[in-house]
C-alpha cells in the first residue's frame, strides 16, 4: 500500500524546533549572564575610581563634642549688607512701665518722630552777636522749677514719708459718692510740695479739690540726681471709699 507524500505534511509537534530548543536556551542564558556580569564589573570599576580620588583628602579627627561646631541652619538667610548707622545721640528718656488701663493719665499723646527730633537744634552760643565778648549763662538752680509735662532725669525717685489723708467732703459722703483722683505734685528739693494739680479727675469736683488740698501737706524724700536733690513731678492715686 503506497502513501502519498504532500508538501503540506510535517511531523507532529514541530520536530525541527524541538531539536534546536536546548541550544537556543543555552545561548540566551549565556548572553544574559555575560550582560549582567558586564554591568556589575562596570559599577565596581567606577566605585573603585571614586574611592581612589577621596584617598588624598585630609582626615579630620573629632575628639570632643566642641569640635563638631554648631549645626548648619536649615533656613536660607539672605546675605547681610553692612550699612553705616547715622551718628545720632540716644534720647534721654525713662524706662516705660506697664500700668492698668484705668491708670493711664494722658489720653491724647502725640510722640515726635525721628525727623522732628532731628530738627530740634539747640541755639548756637559759641559766639555772641557782636562777634566778641564773653558769654555768661545766668540761671539760678534754686529758682528753676520744671513744668508739669517736662521730664527730669533722676537716679533716685522721690519717696513719700508722710502722707496726708484728704478730708472726705461731707456732701459727697452723705450722697455715697466714691471715686479715684490722680494727683500730680511738684516735690521740691527740700521734700515739700510746691504745686499740686489734678492729673485725672474722679468726675466729682469736691473729691478733686480735697485730694489737691491734702497733697500740699505731704512730705517726701526728694529725688536725687548726681548726688544732689532736685525738684521733680510725681503722680499718685487718691481713693475715696466709704468703707475706709
Amino acid at each position: 500500500m503506497k502513501v502519498r507524500s504532500s508538501a503540506l505534511y510535517s511531523p507532529y509537534g514541530a520536530y525541527e524546533l524541538k531539536a534546536k530548543y536546548q541550544r537556543n536556551f543555552l545561548m540566551g542564558t549565556l548572553i544574559t549572564t555575560a550582560f549582567v556580569a558586564l554591568i556589575l564589573v562596570t559599577a565596581w570599576v567606577i566605585s573603585s575610581m571614586g574611592d581612589n580620588e577621596g584617598a588624598d583628602a585630609p582626615v579630620v579627627v573629632i575628639k570632643t563634642v566642641a569640635d563638631l561646631g554648631p549645626p548648619p541652619s536649615i533656613a536660607k538667610k539672605p546675605p547681610q549688607v553692612k550699612v553705616n548707622q547715622p551718628n545720632v545721640a540716644a534720647p534721654k528718656v525713662g524706662i516705660p512701665k506697664p500700668v492698668a488701663d484705668d491708670e493711664v493719665l494722658d489720653e491724647d499723646v502725640v510722640l515726635a518722630t525721628r525727623d522732628e527730633l532731628a530738627e530740634i537744634v539747640a541755639p548756637d552760643i559759641t559766639a555772641s552777636d557782636n562777634g566778641g565778648g564773653e558769654i555768661v549763662v545766668d540761671i539760678q538752680d534754686e529758682d528753676y522749677l520744671p513744668a508739669p509735662d517736662e521730664f527730669v532725669a533722676h537716679e533716685v525717685e522721690p519717696q513719700m514719708i508722710k502722707e496726708q489723708k484728704p478730708v472726705y467732703p461731707r456732701l459727697a459722703e452723705q450722697a455715697g459718692i466714691t471715686g479715684v483722683v490722680w494727683v500730680k505734685a511738684l516735690v521740691d528739693k527740700d521734700g515739700t510740695v510746691k504745686k499740686a494739680m489734678v492729673a485725672k479727675s474722679s468726675g466729682t469736683e469736691s473729691l478733686d479739690e480735697a485730694a489737691v488740698k491734702a497733697a500740699y501737706k505731704c512730705i517726701y524724700k526728694p529725688a536725687i540726681q548726681n548726688g544732689r536733690p532736685i525738684a521733680v513731678w510725681v503722680v499718685y492715686k487718691v481713693e475715696f471709699d466709704l468703707d475706709q
